[in-house]
C-alpha cells in the first residue's frame, strides 16, 4: 500500500496552537507528513528541503491559512509552487482556513476547510483525512427494505406497492382465514414487509375503488395511526390467486367436480381432498356461489357448509 506524502504550509506561529497536534494526528492515521521541524537539520539548505524534498514529492499540499501566514514570504512561495505542481502533476491542494483572513487569490477556487476552533474539529479532520487517502465520507449503500425487493406477478392495473399490499393481505388469509386485517399487524416496522404507513394507506384505498378490499375507518390513534380495518372481498383474493396460485383454474375444475358429484359438501372437505389451504377451499365455494352453482350456509366463521348443487354446475362440467 502506497503511504500518501503531505506537505505542510504554515506559518511557525501556527505549530503551537494548531500545526503540530495535526501533523501528529496524521501520521497517526498512516500519512506521511512533512513538517519542516522534523525534516530540517542545521546547515541544510531551505530551498532545496522545502522545494525539492518536501513539495516535489508530494501527493497533497495543506496549506494552512491564518492571520499570520497569509503574509509571510515563504507561505507565499510554497503556495505558488503548489500551484504549478498541481496544474503539471495534479496535486491536491488542501487550504485549512484558522482565523477570518482574506484567502489568497490561487485558492479562492478551491474549497477550504474551516477550522475556527483549534481544540475541537473532528469532523473537519475527517474531511481532510478523507481527501487525501481519496476515500469518501458517503454512507455505504445499503440493501433497498423488503418490500422492494419481494417478486412480484403482474397484476393489471396495479402499480408494485398495490400489487404487494394485495399479495401480503392474501397471503395472511391463508394462514388465519376470513379475518379482518389490520395493516399495522402486516406493515408495521417489526414486520418483514415494513412500509411507509402513507403508502400503504394510499394502496387500500386504490385497492377499495377496485373492489378487491372492503375498508373500514375509523379515527384517533397516535403517531402509528393507520386508522382503518379491512377485508379482501372476492374479486380481490381471485385476483391474487389467478396470479400466484399455481394451477388454480385446474384446482377450482376438481373442486367443482368433486362437488358436483356430492363427493364433498363443505369447505374442510375440499381442503382435505385437495391439500389446498382452507381459505382457498372457501374462495372456490364462494366463487361457485355467485355463479348460482350452488348454495350455501356457515357452520361457524371457517366452515362453509353446500346444502344445494344446481344442475347448471353438472352441466359445466360435463
Amino acid at each position: 500500500m502506497n503511504v500518501p506524502k503531505v506537505f505542510l504550509s504554515h506559518a511557525s506561529e501556527d505549530k503551537p496552537r494548531f500545526v503540530n497536534n495535526f501533523a501528529k494526528k496524521l501520521r497517526t492515521d498512516g500519512v506521511d507528513v512533512w513538517l519542516d521541524k522534523w525534516e530540517m537539520l542545521p546547515g541544510d539548505s531551505l530551498v532545496e528541503k522545502i522545494f525539492e524534498e518536501g513539495l516535489k514529492n508530494a501527493d497533497a499540499v495543506i496549506v494552512v491559512l491564518s492571520q499570520f501566514s497569509i503574509s509571510k514570504r515563504w507561505v507565499k512561495e510554497e503556495l505558488n509552487t503548489t500551484v504549478v505542481s498541481r496544474i503539471t502533476k495534479g496535486t491536491r491542494i488542501i487550504p485549512i482556513l484558522l482565523d477570518e483572513c482574506e484567502v489568497p487569490e490561487a485558492l479562492r477556487a478551491t474549497i477550504w476547510e474551516p477550522i475556527l476552533d483549534t481544540t475541537s474539529y473532528e469532523q473537519s479532520y475527517e474531511r481532510i483525512l478523507s481527501s487525501i487517502l481519496g476515500t469518501t465520507l458517503k454512507p455505504a449503500i445499503g440493501k433497498p427494505p423488503s418490500y422492494t425487493s419481494t417478486i412480484l406477478a403482474n397484476v393489471d392495473g396495479l402499480e408494485g406497492i398495490d400489487n404487494l399490499v394485495l399479495k401480503s393481505s392474501c397471503e395472511f388469509l391463508l394462514e388465519n382465514p376470513d379475518s379482518f386485517i389490520d395493516p399495522k399487524d402486516l406493515f408495521g416496522k417489526s414486520n418483514s414487509v415494513a412500509t411507509p404507513i402513507s403508502e400503504v394507506i394510499e394502496s387500500i384505498n386504490v385497492l377499495e375503488d377496485k373492489g378487491y378490499f372492503s375498508v373500514s375507518r375509523f379515527f384517533g390513534g397516535g403517531p402509528q395511526h393507520w386508522g382503518c380495518y379491512y377485508r379482501v372481498t372476492l374479486l380481490g383474493f381471485q385476483q391474487y390467486c389467478s396470479a400466484y396460485v399455481s394451477n388454480f383454474e385446474a384446482i377450482v375444475d376438481q373442486a367443482a367436480g368433486l362437488i358436483a358429484n356430492k363427493e364433498e359438501n363443505t369447505s374442510f372437505g375440499l381442503q382435505d381432498s385437495l391439500k389446498i389451504p382452507l381459505m382457498i377451499a372457501n374462495h372456490i365455494i364462494r366463487l361457485l356461489e355467485s355463479n348460482e352453482y350452488i348454495r350455501v350456509s356457515k357452520e361457524n366463521s371457517e366452515r362453509i357448509y353446500i346444502y344445494d348443487v344446481s344442475e347448471k354446475l353438472r352441466r359445466s362440467i360435463r
